[in-house]
C-alpha cells in the first residue's frame, strides 16, 4: 500500500469540563485545553502501526479549520505521521462539506485507505465517514474494533448492537475506527521536535470545494438540567408514594 490518508479534528479536550456561553450561542473555549478528537487519535495509531508492519509507506493526516488546528497536526506529527495537510477555513464545516473536501482531498492525494474516527465527541455525528465513502463511490466499514490487510482486501471486525460482524471489503476503502481498535501511543518530547520539521502544507479550503453551504445550523445550546436532589424515605410505604407522587407509578 502506498499511502494512508488519517482525518483529525480539533476538539475541545474530553477532561475539561464544558461550559455554555450565557447567550446560548455555544460553548466557551477560550483558554480550553483543545486536543484530538480521540475516536480520530486511535485512526492515526492504526494507521500508523499498519505502516509500521510494512503493509504501508505513508501516513499523511489532514484536518479542516483555522490556523489554530496545526496544533493537533503537529501532534499527529509527533505521533508518527510522515506529512500533514491542513485545509483552512474560518468557518465552520458541517459533515456533509467536511466529506466534500476530504472527497477533493482524496481525488488530489490517491489514498488506497482512508481511516478517521466513527464520530466526533463535540457533535456526535457519526456521519463524516459514511458521507466520504458514497461520495467517493468506493466501499466502507465502520464502528472497527479489528482490521486486518491482506492483498487488496481488508477485513474488518465492526461493533455492532447484537455484537461482532465480520466483513471484508476492497480497497481503496473508508474505514471509521471504535474505542477498542487499539490504544494511541504517548508522544514523547524528541518527537515533538522531530514533527517541528516535518512537512505541512496548508491549502484553502475553496482550492478544494466550492459547495460548501452549511445544511445544519445550532440555533441554540443549553446545558443539561440539573439534577434534583434525592429524599430520604422512612418505610416502603413512603417509598410507593413518593414515586406515585412524581408519576413514575402507576396510582
Amino acid at each position: 500500500m502506498n499511502k494512508i490518508l488519517v482525518c483529525l479534528k480539533r476538539v475541545v479536550d474530553y477532561n475539561v469540563r464544558i461550559r455554555v456561553k450565557p447567550d446560548g450561542a455555544g460553548i466557551v473555549t477560550d483558554g480550553i485545553k483543545m486536543s484530538i478528537n480521540p475516536f480520530d487519535e486511535i485512526a492515526l495509531e492504526e494507521a500508523l502501526r499498519i505502516r509500521e508492519a510494512g503493509n504501508a509507506e505513508e501516513v499523511v493526516a489532514v484536518t479542516i479549520g483555522s490556523q489554530d488546528n496545526q496544533q493537533q497536526l503537529r501532534t499527529g506529527l509527533a505521533m508518527g505521521a510522515d506529512r500533514a495537510i491542513l485545509v483552512e477555513s474560518n468557518a465552520e464545516v458541517d459533515p456533509l462539506a467536511a466529506a466534500r473536501v476530504l472527497h477533493a482531498l482524496v481525488e488530489k492525494e490517491s489514498p488506497e485507505l482512508v481511516i478517521l474516527g466513527k464520530q466526533a465527541i463535540d457533535d456526535d455525528c457519526n456521519q463524516t465517514g459514511q458521507m466520504l465513502a458514497a461520495i467517493w463511490g468506493r466501499p466502507q466499514a465502520t464502528f472497527a474494533s479489528k482490521l486486518e490487510l491482506a492483498g487488496g482486501t481488508a477485513k474488518v471486525t465492526r461493533e455492532v448492537d447484537a455484537g461482532l460482524e465480520t466483513i471484508e471489503i476492497d480497497l481503496p476503502a473508508v474505514v471509521t475506527t471504535d474505542l477498542r481498535l487499539n490504544e494511541p501511543r504517548y508522544v514523547k518530547l524528541p518527537d515533538i521536535m522531530k514533527a517541528k520539521k516535518k512537512p505541512l502544507e496548508v491549502i484553502a479550503i475553496e482550492e478544494l470545494a466550492d459547495d460548501l453551504q452549511p445544511q445544519l445550523t445550532s440555533a441554540k445550546w443549553a446545558p443539561p438540567a440539573q439534577r434534583a436532589r434525592g429524599i430520604l424515605v422512612d418505610d416502603v410505604d413512603s417509598l410507593i408514594a413518593a414515586l406515585k407522587e412524581k408519576d413514575l407509578v402507576a396510582k
